[in-house]
């Protein structure tokens, strides 16, 4: 599909929802049409499925959407699943288009259960075969960033144990992902009591033990609004370790503006330290449809409209 159909599609949609009415939802396609190409003053990434309603199922002329409206970099959690083919279009493709690729989700089946917390040598060894796949995935799309998450607890075992089989796992993986010029960036979650990492001080302090430029923080505001709070607070604190943000409201879990959190002010603070890399947007639209589609940009326009 052409890009200049997508911005018709539109236009005669925000015409559409005027003629019935839906004023809201007209002067938001018109926000979206108006901005459209329209470089941010972050680098948001949407994922794969965020804009499908505007785009179609193709996830390719999803990504020439997102850059038609002013998106320079994008996420996609299951790169690491999609065939060898499709890898490459894309990495293609945002080469020619001048995006980024952010993080894909290393993970070899053991991601949510017990895992690298026990110690065992067959946790390790996957875990390992997963970075160096990851190493070549991330030479196709040209990736800079790959999220870990180290699994559950291992209720069995005291904390120390636990914390010192973690980086004697991330130290390795480290060393592969070095080679690479990959860095993986550990996400602290909020998803259930069970997952090991839950703080950012607690990644803060094994990323500093394992003492590698390819081991970071992922510090996704969503999550750590709900175990920690102290936003602002918390990323100066965890700064030097922090490569990478990821974006949504809490509660629900959708774009900026839809819960508790003022993102102006967060993203403000963030473009005043300097923040140059990726801000994924890992989070579901609050609205369904184009129309949601059209909201959740406009969303995005409104927070980030922090300079004026």
């Amino acid at each position: 599909m052409e890009r200049r159909s997508f911005l018709q599609k539109g236009t005669l949609a925000g015409i559409s929802a005027l003629a019935f009415g839906g004023a809201a939802t007209a002067a938001a396609a018109e926000t979206t049409d108006a901005n459209a190409g329209k470089t941010f003053n972050l680098d948001y990434a949407p994922h794969a499925g965020m804009f499908k309603n505007s785009a179609g199922d193709d996830f390719l002329d999803q990504i020439r959407f997102m850059h038609d409206q002013g998106f320079r970099s994008i996420e996609d959690n299951g790169m690491l699943g999609r065939d060898t083919a499709l890898q490459n279009k894309i990495g293609d493709l945002l080469s020619k288009l001048g995006m980024r690729m952010g993080v894909f989700v290393i993970d070899g089946g053991d991601n949510w259960k017990v895992s690298l917390a026990t110690g065992k040598k067959e946790f390790l060894d996957l875990f390992l075969k997963t970075c160096e796949r990851s190493v070549e995935l991330a030479k196709r799309v040209n990736a800079k960033w790959a999220t870990v998450v180290p699994g559950y607890f291992e209720r069995n075992l005291p904390i120390g144990i636990q914390t010192g089989n973690v980086i004697d796992a991330l130290r390795r993986g480290s060393e592969i992902l070095e080679k690479g010029g990959l860095t993986m960036v550990l996400e602290p979650l909020s998803d259930n009591p069970d997952l090991f990492l839950r703080t950012s001080d607690q990644t803060y302090m094994i990323c500093r033990a394992v003492n590698s430029p390819s081991c970071k923080i992922l510090y996704d505001i969503y999550h750590m609004q709900k175990n920690e709070g102290q936003l602002i607070t918390n990323i100066d604190r965890c700064w030097s370790e922090i490569a990478y943000i990821q974006i949504g409201d809490n509660p629900g879990r959708k774009e900026p503006g839809t819960g508790e959190i003022n993102y102006k002010n967060v993203f403000k603070h963030l473009y005043n330290k300097g923040y140059k890399g990726v801000m994924g947007m890992e989070h579901g639209n609050a609205k369904p449809g184009k129309d949601g589609e059209a909201a959740l940009i406009k969303a995005y326009r409104d927070a980030d409209n922090f300079l004026s």
